[in-house]
């Protein structure tokens, strides 16, 4: 059974950072691809970076420069470097994984996590 569990989430001032992690299970980590996706309150969810089985890496274009996806298939854990964070940033993050050529909307994802808050005061 697949489960991805994240962790990290917080509470910082704008212009801090936080490091997200989502810690996978039940599968092979280097056959999917793997992604954070975001939802704030009455919004809908978006996508915010991907790393593919290769690598390769997009990310959203409110976040490039200052977001870095990264995984470790060793271990199986991917993780979100957030750095100079934003009020805009506030959400709820949630960790996913979808097929090895997935693209990148939710609706192209196979498994989600739980998610974790992110709140950023001003």
């Amino acid at each position: 059974q697949v489960q991805l569990v994240e962790s990290g989430g917080g509470s910082v001032q704008t212009g801090g950072s936080l490091r997200l992690t989502c810690a996978a299970s039940g599968y092979t980590h280097s056959s999917y691809c793997m992604a954070w996706f975001r939802q704030a309150p009455g919004k809908t969810r978006e996508g915010v970076a991907v790393i593919y089985y290769d690598g390769s890496t997009r990310y959203a274009s409110s976040v490039k420069g200052r977001f870095t996806i990264s995984k470790d298939n060793a271990e199986n854990i991917m993780c979100l470097q957030m750095n100079s964070l934003r009020p805009e940033d506030t959400a709820t993050y949630y960790c996913a994984a979808g097929p090895k050529y997935c693209l990148f909307n939710p609706g192209s994802m196979d498994y989600w996590g739980k998610g974790t808050l992110v709140t950023i005061s001003s």
